[in-house]
């Protein structure tokens, strides 16, 4: 594998579709919209050679039919737990894909934003470790729970916990600014997060992207990731009045928090 860049496609007011191309073929990932995918392929001179998705929700499939129509044949790779159009290869936990572009994927079954939402995590040698997760983490923050429990999405958090910390992030959505605002609210103190806002502050006025983020990073800033430390845990004591029996109750807490924060 060589020369394999991973570019963000901006779609509707707040979407990545991620590009991972060499200097002949693009897989994309999450294709709501076909336009801007063609836009960029056609400046690029680039041939589509498959779709990554990561679960059904509109703004992440709603480009898929386009897209086939004008590359007949191509993969489509999506969850084996819900309904993709034109999804060729149905995937769950411990499966494996092979990119035309040289790069070995591996699946995560990941439920709680959808009930079969899937991750895909490899490593290359022009990449480093990548995780490309749909909505279920996001850069200082995680997905609602539009199908699954908090349970589940716990446990779903905790496998990307486990990852190389210099994994690298590709979440789907430009939320981070947002997300951190709530994370100071949690942990007022912590200087990364202090940090890591002046920075997506300056990144954003210049119209840049705040991704992708790494999981070292995330696990300095993201409360969904830090359920486990006792400012955030204290945190949720205080706002919910009473002590998180586990973990997962504190993450239980700290979502239902963000919901109406």
């Amino acid at each position: 594998m060589s020369n394999l860049h991973i570019h963000p496609i901006s779609a509707f007011s707040d979407n990545y579709i991620w590009c991972l191309h060499n200097q002949q073929l693009a897989v994309v990932v999450d294709p709501g919209d076909a336009g801007p995918v063609q836009r960029y392929l056609q400046q690029k001179g680039l041939q589509l050679a498959g779709i990554l998705v990561t679960h059904h929700h509109p703004d992440h499939i709603a480009g898929i039919n386009t897209l086939v129509e004008q590359w007949p044949g191509i993969p489509v790779w999506g969850p084996a737990r819900e309904h993709i159009p034109a999804r060729t290869q149905a995937l769950q936990q411990g499966d494996r894909v092979q990119l035309p572009l040289g790069l070995e994927l591996q699946v995560l079954d990941v439920p709680g934003h959808t009930l079969g939402h899937i991750a895909y995590f490899g490593t290359g040698a022009d990449t480093g470790p990548v995780l490309f997760c749909g909505d279920t983490l996001f850069s200082s923050g995680c997905g609602r729970l539009f199908e699954g429990t908090p349970e589940q999405m716990f446990h779903s958090l905790g496998l990307f916990r486990r990852l190389p910390g210099e994994t690298r992030v590709f979440c789907t959505h430009e939320y981070t600014l947002s997300n951190l605002k709530f994370a100071q609210a949690v942990e007022p103190d912590n200087r990364d997060i202090q940090q890591r806002k002046a920075d997506v502050e300056q990144l954003r006025a210049g119209q840049l992207p705040s991704l992708p983020s790494t999981l070292a990073l995330e696990l300095k800033v993201n409360p969904f990731l830090r359920t486990d430390q006792a400012d955030v845990i204290e945190a949720v004591s205080r706002n919910c009045g009473a002590r998180p029996a586990s973990e997962a109750q504190t993450f239980a807490r700290l979502r239902a928090w963000k919901d109406h924060f």
